[in-house]
């Protein structure tokens, strides 16, 4: 079983800076990709930042210039730097990874989410 966890997540005040973690575990034979979401109440969860094995990333146009994902020194490790944070940021962020773990499987896990609020 692989399984995914989030942290870093907080209070802070608008133009204050977060960083978030993400760590999988369990018997992964390889990570294709990994990546941030964030789901506000009532809204649809979508993808704000990620980070393949080959090094390539991609980020929302709302966070492009703020956010930065980084992989950790382990492959099973990725960071999102979240800068100058605005209100709409509040969401419950979610660490995603897809890749193969063995016997030769695919998988897609999710962690269970680390809430970050931004006030004004």
């Amino acid at each position: 079983q692989v399984q995914v966890v989030e942290s870093g997540g907080g209070l802070v005040q608008a133009g204050e800076s977060l960083r978030l973690s993400c760590v999988t575990s369990g018997s992964i034979f390889s990570i294709s990709a990994m990546g941030w979401y964030r789901q506000a109440p009532g809204k649809q969860r979508e993808l704000v930042a990620a980070l393949t094995s080959g090094g390539s990333t991609n980020y929302a146009d709302s966070v492009k210039g703020r956010f930065t994902i980084s992989r950790g020194n382990a492959e099973n490790t990725v960071y999102l730097q979240m800068n100058s944070l605005k209100p709409e940021d509040t969401a419950v962020y979610y660490c995603n990874a897809v890749g193969v773990v063995a016997p030769p499987i695919e998988y897609d896990a999710w962690g269970q989410g680390t809430q970050v609020t931004v006030s004004s």
